[in-house]
């Protein structure tokens, strides 16, 4: 059972031994290793790292996810992959088809145990380990040790290893941390402003699709260049808007909390809670998109004062201190820079057939 602060490599952590215990033992046939993720974007990002690191002697390792064609998925199967990596979902769905056998797996790796706990996904994860064998290496793998995952790490492991790399409920040293508490009708001028700031590329949370999509279409009105993720885009929508923030097509990903768990993007300068999280842990893993592999990052925080209880409250179970700033001067200056000098406020107009308080 291990924990470690977000962006410190645990992927590196189980793909590295996995690849050594695979190459030593070559005789082997079949799948012998399994690793289950919560979204296809993690499972394409663990896939992608296996596929840098296995060399030339191992197989190819097969993706099994929802939203993908499963012809490519089964391919690998059948061609000799000795890992799956897979969400649950579709896993499931293979197995009770038949069409992936997991009788030999000897490593079984669960990456972002919370998470998939979160998502509703243990009673396919009992189903799914119920075809394993008894015998096997069981390692989890969590941002945060809640008490659902420690009661499934007792039901699947026999006198576990605890390992423990610094707070997991602290964000890395290298991130600075400051909230502006702003109106409502300020905030979305305090976005412009903090993204016109900044030079290098940025990533916006919102807490709603809805809300992503409509924060995205009035970003790209003010001339910004926006991707979008969120749990209702396709997965080519989806991969589109990743590949394109990665590579440095797009400056700002607008997301929902879909992005703050697993993914390794680059060079991420900058992220902004646009909404507050849901729950205070979820705040980690939002600012743990940058500051990544020792890099320096800063995350904002833009809280009304109907949201001051709400971030002290964070503060409070996470044990942070988030230094305030103002952002008053710069918002008026901002406005009066605009053609016509409007004052007017921005705040955001709904899409249609949209209803919100």
């Amino acid at each position: 059972m291990a924990t470690a602060q977000t962006g410190t490599g645990k992927t590196l952590a189980f793909v590295v031994p996995m690849i050594e215990h695979l190459l030593q033992s070559p005789s082997s046939k079949g799948v012998a290793a399994l690793v289950l993720v919560p979204t296809r974007e993690l499972a394409m990002q663990v896939h992608e790292q296996f596929e840098q690191l296995r060399g030339k002697t191992l197989a190819p390792a097969a993706l099994v996810v929802g939203g993908l064609a499963e012809g490519r998925q089964l391919s690998a199967i059948r061609s000799g992959a000795r890992v799956v990596v897979a969400t649950p979902g579709r896993l499931e769905d293979f197995i009770e088809r038949r069409l992936v056998d997991l009788r030999h797996v000897a490593i079984l790796v669960l990456d972002e145990a919370d998470r998939m706990l979160d998502m509703g996904f243990l009673p396919s994860i009992r189903r799914i380990v119920g075809v394993l064998p008894k015998q096997r290496q069981t390692l989890c793998f969590s941002a945060t040790l809640l008490a659902s995952v420690a009661g499934l790490v007792r039901e699947y492991t026999s006198d576990p290893v605890r390992i423990a790399v610094g707070s997991t409920l602290k964000p890395v040293d290298s991130v600075e941390l400051h909230a502006f508490e702003v109106t409502s009708s300020d905030k979305f001028d305090a976005l412009c402003h903090l993204l016109r700031s900044e030079k290098g590329r940025t990533l916006v949370f919102a807490r709603t699709k809805r809300g992503t999509e409509r924060l995205a279409k009035h970003l790209a009105r003010e001339g910004f260049l926006i991707a979008m993720l969120h749990g209702d885009r396709s997965q080519s929508q989806r991969t589109s808007a990743l590949n394109g923030f990665d590579e440095g097509r797009f400056k700002v990903l607008v997301a929902t909390d879909v992005a703050s768990r697993g993914l390794d993007i680059e060079s991420v300068a900058h992220v902004i809670n646009y909404d507050l999280p849901t729950l205070p842990e979820d705040f980690i893993h939002r600012v743990g998109r940058t500051g990544r592999a020792g890099a320096r990052g800063h995350a904002s925080t833009l809280a009304t004062p109907a949201e001051a209880l709400e971030l002290r409250n964070i503060e409070r179970v996470l044990g942070l201190r988030i230094q305030r700033c103002d952002i008053k001067a710069e918002i008026s200056a901002q406005r009066l820079s605009r053609p016509g000098n409007t004052l007017a406020s921005r705040t955001l107009q709904p899409l249609p057939g949209e209803v919100f308080a």
